[in-house]
């Protein structure tokens, strides 16, 4: 009998600690997971911001331009849902990705804006997301 209960005490460590090994590992892969979105989300905020200084040159076709913009933030958007304690940046990010979909037309005057508010973001400044909450809020709805 007490061979038995020795030997249980001994298997209830060992699983002891195997699953404060695997939580610790587990929360590090989470940190190291949580770390990639922010890095592609900022690539992909990067990449927003050198399409933007190509169409504003007028360099080749301001349709392809255009539509690359449109990617770009839609895959930023991507990545901020992925990332936690982000809802409302990720907010911001989702509407102006919709309005440069729904309007292209309001939207390419307003591309210097945007790249300084993504610039803003780029430089973890808040008030960028604030830049871009102003550009979103100021398209007319009802028009192109």
């Amino acid at each position: 009998m007490k061979r038995r209960m020795v030997t249980a005490i001994i298997l209830l460590i060992i699983t002891l600690i195997a699953l404060i090994i695997f939580i610790g590992l587990y929360i590090d892969e989470t940190h190291r997971v949580q770390e990639t979105y922010r890095r592609q989300y900022t690539t992909e905020l990067r990449h927003v911001n050198e399409e933007i200084t190509i169409y504003k040159a007028a360099e080749g076709d301001l349709d392809y331009h255009y539509n690359r913009i449109t990617v770009y933030m839609a895959n930023a958007g991507s990545f901020a849902f992925l990332i936690e304690n982000f809802t409302d940046k990720q907010i911001v990010i989702n509407e102006i990705s919709t309005c440069l979909l729904k309007y292209p037309n309001q939207m390419k005057d307003k591309l210097e804006d945007l790249q300084q508010a993504i610039t803003d973001i780029l430089a973890e400044l808040d008030k960028g997301y604030d830049e871009a909450k102003a550009i979103y809020e100021s398209i007319e709805l009802k028009g192109n």
